[in-house]
C-alpha cells in the first residue's frame, strides 16, 4: 500500500504561492500609490512656486517698462538747484526737480480808468474786483471807484462815493455790500464818514458816521458780521488806542474796549477762533513797537499777548493754514527795511522767528495763495522806492523762494486774490511816478 503525501504538499505549495502573489500585487499597487503622491508632492513644492515666481517676475518687468515710458514723456529731471540765501549769508541749497508744469508768471491786463494810490480793493461775490477811492499824487483824494472783470480783464467805472477818500479802510459784510471808513480828504483831513457800496445796483448810500475821524486805520469782520476799526491817527500827529464797532444791520457804530497800546501803521488779523489780533505799528510815527494785542468780540476787551522778536511798522500779516499768523518785512525806523519774518501761534501766543524773506522790503503786499503759501509782492526800501522782486513763503517749510518780479516797480499798491487763483495787483507807486493805472496778473 503506497501511503503518498505529494499531492497534500502540492496543495500546500500552491496555496503559498498564491498568497504570495496577492501580497506581492497588493504591495506593488500599494508603491504605485506612493510614487503618485511622491510626483504630486513634488509638483507642489518645486514646479508651482517656480512658475509662479517667473509671473511675478514677468509681472514686475512689464510695469517697471511702462512706469519708464510714463516717466520719459511726462517728466523732464535737471540737476537744477534752488537756493535761498538769508541775511546771514548762509545758503540753504534743495535739490529741485522740474517737471512740466511752469512756474506763475507776471501778465499786463487792462489798465485802471484812473492812476490811484493809498486805495482799497475788495473782491465781489461775482468774482469781480471793486477799487475805491485812493490819491493821485499821495494829496489829492479820489471819489471815484471802478470794477475789474476778470473775464474781460477791463476795468468798468461804477459809481463814485460820496466822499473822496484815501488811506482808508474797507472790508466786505456778510450781505456782499462793501464797508467804507475813515481815511484822509487831503494831507490833513481826517474822516469820520463811512458809506456802503451795494454791487447789484453799483451806487454808494452814506452810513453812520464813526465816533471819531481816523487814517492809517485797521478794519475787520467779527464773526457775527460786524465791523471792528481800530487805531489810526486822528491828526496826522497822534496815534489813537480808541476802538468802534459797526453794526451792520443798524448801520450805527459803538465804541468799545480801547486798545491797550495807541497804534498806527499795524496790521489785523481774524484768529480761527473770532478773536482780533493787531500787531505792531508805532506810536509817534517815528518809534516801532513790537507789541500785540487780541480783542475777544465775546467780551468787547483787549488783551496783551506774546510780543515779536522784532519791532516794526508799515509790515504785512496773512493767516496760515493751520491758523497761525505770518508776519513779514516792515521797518523799525522809517526808513531801513526788514527781511524778517515771525510766526504767531494762536493757541500759545507766543512769537517763532522763520526764514527771512530775500529781499528786506515795506510798504508791500501780502496775499495767501490756494495752496496756503504767502506771496509777498514789491514794497520799498531805503535806497530802491520801488521794488519788482516777489517771493513766496512755503509754511511747511519755513522757507522763501524768489518768484519771477512784477513788470513794474510798485508799492502802495493793492494785491487781490482772484477766484481762480490768480493774484491781481494794481496801482501804486514807485520813483519819479506819483501813482500809476497799470495793472498785472500773477499766474
Amino acid at each position: 500500500m503506497n501511503n503518498r503525501v505529494e499531492p497534500a504538499e502540492s496543495v500546500e505549495v500552491n496555496s503559498n504561492t498564491t498568497r504570495l502573489r496577492r501580497l506581492y500585487e497588493h504591495f506593488r499597487k500599494r508603491k504605485l500609490i506612493w510614487i503618485i503622491v511622491f510626483i504630486i508632492l513634488i509638483v507642489v513644492i518645486i514646479v508651482i512656486p517656480t512658475i509662479i515666481a517667473i509671473m511675478k517676475k514677468t509681472k514686475k518687468e512689464k510695469t517697471s517698462s511702462t512706469t519708464s515710458e510714463l516717466l520719459t514723456t511726462t517728466t523732464t529731471t535737471t540737476n537744477e538747484l534752488l537756493t535761498t540765501t538769508a541775511e546771514s549769508e548762509s545758503t540753504t541749497t534743495v535739490a529741485k526737480g522740474s517737471t512740466t508744469t511752469q512756474e506763475a508768471v507776471w501778465v499786463p491786463t487792462g489798465s485802471m480808468v484812473s492812476a490811484r494810490v493809498y486805495h482799497t480793493a475788495s473782491i465781489l461775490l461775482n468774482g469781480n474786483i471793486l477799487v475805491a477811492g485812493g490819491g493821485t499824487d499821495g494829496s489829492t483824494a479820489l471819489s471815484s471807484a471802478e470794477v475789474y472783470n476778470p473775464s474781460t480783464g477791463q476795468w468798468i467805472i461804477t459809481g463814485n462815493m460820496s466822499t473822496a477818500r484815501y488811506v482808508h479802510t474797507e472790508v466786505t459784510l456778510p450781505n456782499g455790500n462793501i464797508l467804507v471808513a475813515g481815511g484822509a480828504a487831503d494831507g490833513s483831513t481826517a474822516l469820520s464818514s463811512a458809506e456802503v457800496y451795494d454791487p447789484s445796483t453799483r451806487c454808494w448810500t452814506t452810513t453812520g458816521t464813526m465816533t471819531a475821524t481816523r487814517v492809517f486805520h485797521t478794519a475787520s469782520i467779527l464773526p457775527n458780521g460786524n465791523v471792528l476799526v481800530a487805531g489810526g491817527t486822528i491828526d496826522f500827529k497822534t496815534a489813537s488806542s480808541s476802538a468802534e464797532v459797526y453794526d451792520s444791520s443798524t448801520g450805527l457804530w459803538t465804541t468799545t474796549d480801547s486798545m491797550i497800546m495807541a497804534r498806527v501803521y499795524h496790521t489785523v488779523s481774524i484768529l480761527a477762533d473770532g478773536r482780533v489780533l493787531v500787531v505792531g505799528g508805532t506810536t509817534d510815527f517815528g518809534t516801532a513797537l513790537n507789541s500785540a494785542e487780541v480783542y475777544n468780540p465775546s467780551t468787547g476787551l483787549w488783551r496783551t499777548t506774546g510780543y515779536m522778536s522784532t519791532a516794526r511798522y508799515h509790515h504785512t500779516a496773512s493767516i496760515l493754514p493751520n491758523g497761525n499768523v505770518l508776519v513779514t518785512g516792515g521797518t523799525a525806523d522809517g526808513s531801513t527795511a526788514l527781511s524778517s519774518a515771525e510766526v504767531y501761534d494762536s493757541s500759545t501766543g507766543l512769537w517763532t522767528s522763520t526764514g527771512n524773506m530775500n529781499t528786506a522790503r515795506y510798504l508791500h503786499t501780502q496775499v495767501t495763495l490756494t495752496n496756503g503759501n504767502i506771496l509777498v509782492v514789491g514794497g520799498r526800501d531805503r535806497d530802491r522806492p520801488g521794488l519788482t522782486s516777489a517771493e513766496v513763503y512755503n509754511p511747511f517749510t519755513g522757507l522763501w523762494t524768489t518768484t519771477e518780479g512784477t513788470i513794474t516797480a510798485r508799492f502802495l499798491h493793492t494785491a487781490s486774490i482772484l477766484t481762480n487763483g490768480n493774484v491781481l495787483v494794481a496801482g501804486g507807486t514807485a520813483a519819479g511816478n506819483p501813482s500809476f493805472s497799470c495793472v498785472e496778473v500773477y499766474g
